[in-house]
């Protein structure tokens, strides 16, 4: 296979990577899109919830979903295509966070007042009366759910943190297709079914990369974002040692069951529910049904795999039980089936859940990985990220040392990507989890 030399080659087409494409595409650099799946995210992004929320631990997260938030609500307009085609669809619903430690609402209120997210307050009655059906005890910590102590008592009540805002897409393949048509349309190519087997360098700088089928596509900048395939394609780069923040591939489920009455609103329905307290979050899905996942708690170890091609994509009865039985003790109307029904993916993990956005020690090689689990709703922010990042690198700004400041179009936020960094320390007490 002959490919003639782009300007920039990324490796990954899941719902990141395709956006970086997008905007890599729209600043004039022509682009090849290299993914050993079939289509657009079909890897990781297939398996994503697809929730928009604007809760984490950090000023540069909340600002980046909260301008990411913009772009997803005027799809159609930032994608910029013709004709008639499918386009995902976001849907606001609000998002519920209830209230556990770990999760103060004073922490969380006073990063939403920075970056301008609207919210509310809902005392233990105005969550009963908002939200029918719930159960508000206080039963933290999360327990397994064959320990006695899981049906407990409560040890008080809850009230919760709410964003009428949040929401959730409801194809995230499709928005990844959209963003790889959005793409393909100013010139971007995609090579689907091609393992990345080689990174070639020229002294110090990154010079392309090599196929599985000995093709050799020479380009002078190379984004990995490849997923629970990163770790690997560093390796190949050999610039692994360059990061302080390790990422790791880990299995994980998400279940689909009928929703329990009350749950759904006048729309049809139902908010985004992220429950700390029991170590679950979940959200609608059509059809009256409920996409059910896990926060990691402490008290369910972690599936970490070394190989992400061997991960079982099919739900398991542990996890499904587990999971959906912390729905049902939040949710009483809840059934709980006899059969899982769900998907699983593998996620592209950071040591503490923060995504990394970097250029590397090789000059041109640059990484949007670390990102599975709570980064789509990010994602055409991200591409808007790392083409700026590119840009000021390649122009001679020291990132490493003068990080690049991105200026958000809808929210005039501006966002330190050195927040990013794959040099950054990881923050004592950052929550380690899903929730970022």
């Amino acid at each position: 296979m002959t490919v003639s030399p782009p300007d920039a080659v990324v490796v990954g087409a899941g719902v990141i990577g395709a956006a970086v494409a997008l905007e890599l595409a729209r600043g004039g650099r022509r682009v090849v899109v290299v993914d050993k799946g079939g289509a657009a995210g079909h890897g990781s992004t297939s398996a994503s919830s697809a929730i928009i929320r604007f809760n984490y631990s950090t000023f540069a997260s909340v600002a980046t979903a909260w301008e990411a938030h913009h772009i997803w609500a005027s799809w159609p307009d930032h994608l910029r295509l013709t004709g008639r085609r499918p386009l995902a669809a976001f849907h606001r619903t609000g998002a519920v966070l209830l209230d556990a430690p770990g999760a103060a609402p004073a922490s969380a209120i006073a990063l939403f007042d920075r970056a301008g997210v609207p919210y509310e307050r809902w005392d233990t009655p105005t969550l009963r009366r908002r939200l029918p059906g719930i159960d508000p005890g206080r039963y933290w910590p999360p327990k397994p759910v064959d320990d006695d102590a899981f049906f407990a008592e409560p040890t008080g009540e809850l009230g919760a943190l709410i964003t009428p805002d949040a929401g959730f897409v409801d194809d995230p393949q499709l928005a990844a297709q959209n963003l790889a048509d959005a793409a393909g349309a100013l010139g971007a190519r995609f090579l689907f079914h091609h393992t990345v087997t080689g990174v070639d360098r020229r002294a110090h700088r990154v010079a392309g990369i090599r196929l599985a089928d000995g093709t050799k596509i020479a380009a002078p900048v190379v984004v990995n974002a490849a997923g629970p395939w990163s770790g690997g394609l560093n390796r190949l780069a050999g610039v692994e040692g360059d990061f302080t923040v390790g990422v790791r591939p880990l299995r994980q489920e998400v279940h689909q069951v009928a929703a329990p009455g009350g749950y759904a609103t006048g729309s049809g329905l139902g908010p985004v529910v992220a429950d700390l307290d029991l170590g679950t979050y979940m959200r609608a899905a059509p059809g009256g049904r409920l996409l059910v996942g896990g926060t990691q708690p402490a008290c369910d170890p972690p599936e970490w795999i070394d190989d992400p091609d061997a991960a079982d994509p099919r739900p398991t009865a542990n996890r499904f039980r587990t999971q959906v039985t912390r729905a049902a003790r939040r949710f009483p109307g809840l059934a709980v089936p006899n059969r899982p029904l769900g998907v699983a993916g593998v996620y592209d993990v950071a040591d503490d859940w923060t995504p990394i956005y970097d250029r590397t020690a090789l000059d041109g090689y640059y990484v949007a990985m670390g990102t599975s689990g709570n980064q789509f709703k990010n994602a055409p922010l991200v591409g808007r990220f790392l083409a700026s990042l590119i840009d000021r690198v390649e122009a001679g700004q020291d990132h490493d040392h003068e990080p690049v400041r991105h200026r958000c179009e809808h929210t005039g936020n501006v966002v330190d990507l050195g927040a990013f960094s794959r040099r950054r320390p990881v923050r004592e007490g950052s929550p380690r989890t899903v929730m970022g």
